[in-house]
């Protein structure tokens, strides 16, 4: 099988359940920057050693596929006839109060904060600085969205906890 289709070339792409949409609209724009900050976790991730953190940055890429999923699927295809959902991960408040603990065990070990920081340090300090600032466009891209179609709370929760997260690694 070709990695192309050749079914993008007008602009479009295909939303799930087929529908088609402009690359520019709403939903593919907040889809996409997920996707990247996905990938500048990746780089991010490059600069670390400690495995109790690499785990981590594993575990949040992977519910970072479960909150593009989401929020690449439109309303009308998200749940079944019994009324569940048609996906089966979400994120919840569990993948929130996860990011939680483990930034509160991490401000344990750091000096309490007094001024801004400049983003900036050493390789892994400005990568993890990049993707906090990626995350947070990509929380602005899906609170849009949810202006036009409403979208679940939780998924504006954990973007906008990641990127404290990402914050709390950068120092």
């Amino acid at each position: 099988m070709k990695i192309y289709t050749k079914t993008g070339d007008t602009g479009e792409t295909a939303l799930y359940g087929g529908t088609r949409v402009s690359k520019s609209s709403a939903r593919v724009e907040c889809y996409g920057n997920i996707d990247e900050l996905n990938s500048f976790i990746g780089v991010a991730k490059a600069q670390v050693s400690d495995e109790s953190i690499l785990n981590q940055l594993k575990k949040i890429q992977f519910d970072l596929f479960t909150v593009g999923s989401e929020a690449a699927t439109p309303a009308d295809k998200l749940t079944l006839a019994n009324g569940n959902s048609r996906l089966t991960l979400i994120i919840s408040d569990k993948e929130i109060e996860e990011l939680e603990v483990w930034m509160d065990e991490m401000e344990e070990k750091l000096e309490p904060l007094q001024y801004f920081i400049l983003p900036g340090g050493g390789s892994g300090a400005t990568a993890f600085h990049v993707a906090r600032t990626v995350c947070r466009r990509a929380e602005r891209s899906l609170v849009f969205l949810n202006l036009s179609e409403e979208m679940r709370p939780e998924l504006i929760k954990y973007l906008n906890r990641l990127s404290d997260y990402l914050f709390v690694l950068s120092r």
